[in-house]
């Protein structure tokens, strides 16, 4: 199967690819993240750590890898409209924590936003615009205030 989009030409800009570093230990980093994001407008519904799961089960020896499931929900109630109920397959914004090296920690995220218009989960008009504008100026804000 060929992938309908060449993803060598997608640019980390084009799906709101956010990266920081924070100097602090895994799981002080994790709290930071939660209540930056919470500050940031975001609550966490869905929060896991694949690489207990994943050590635990098929003993994969990774280094601490933590996923916070962030939402506004004024955001997911207008997105869902916009994309006839299909971005909710994307749900929820990730933002990930993981562990580089002892304390050491990076905080990643994509724009499930950006993903969903890109895919054509979600319309390219000027509803979905203002989405994306108004849920990249508050990851802006987390990220800026990490």
């Amino acid at each position: 199967m060929s992938l309908p989009i060449d993803p060598t030409l997608i640019e980390g800009s084009n799906i709101g690819e956010k990266r920081a570093v924070l100097e602090m230990n895994h799981e002080s980093a994790v709290e930071h993240v939660r209540k930056t994001f919470a500050a940031a407008g975001f609550g966490v519904p869905v929060e896991f750590s694949p690489s207990d799961l994943l050590n635990e089960k098929v003993d994969a020896d990774r280094d601490p890898y933590y996923v916070l499931g962030a939402c506004n929900p004024e955001m997911a109630d207008r997105v869902l409209d916009a994309s006839d109920r299909r971005m909710g397959a994307l749900f929820p914004c990730n933002v990930i924590v993981w562990e580089e090296s002892p304390g050491r920690q990076v905080v990643y995220h994509v724009s499930i936003m950006r993903i969903g218009r890109l895919v054509g989960l979600a319309p390219d008009d000027e509803a979905m615009a203002d989405i994306v504008a108004e849920t990249g100026e508050m990851v802006d804000a987390a990220f800026g205030a990490l």
